[in-house]
């Protein structure tokens, strides 16, 4: 896969959690994504704004990244293209993704997840 095609892939990983996790749009973020395939990491730099601007990101470290989003290379191209909360959920548990950072910022993004999935469950029933 090229760059080209790796950044439009993280992009449209990011847009489906924005639009399912709204309330993540008005958070002004930059992260550091690390895709781990065999023996090597792709390093991005991915930044979001805090507005509906699309989300900036560049090939190498992010070194004024607030988070590292660390994910398995099979399970990001998996998710980026019908990834949903629930299956980012299940691929933390799992170990194919992990994040590093400050408490209080992880701290507010399960907050927000947890929000929306409790939302969601009181609409089905």
């Amino acid at each position: 896969m090229s760059a080209n095609e790796t950044r439009d892939l993280i992009e449209h990983a990011v847009e489906r959690m924005l639009n399912e996790l709204p309330a993540l749009r008005k958070l002004p973020l930059t992260f550091q994504l690390e895709l781990r395939g065999r023996g090597d990491k792709q390093l991005y730099r991915v930044q979001l704004p805090g507005n509906d601007s699309p989300p900036s990101i560049e090939k190498g470290m992010g070194e004024d990244a607030k988070l590292i989003l660390g994910v398995t290379r099979p399970h990001f191209n998996q998710l980026a293209d019908k990834g949903t909360i629930a299956m980012w959920r299940e691929a933390f548990r799992g170990g194919h993704a992990h994040v590093a950072g400050p408490p209080q910022i992880i701290k507010l993004i399960v907050n927000v997840v947890e929000r929306h999935e409790a939302r969601a469950a009181a609409r089905r029933h």
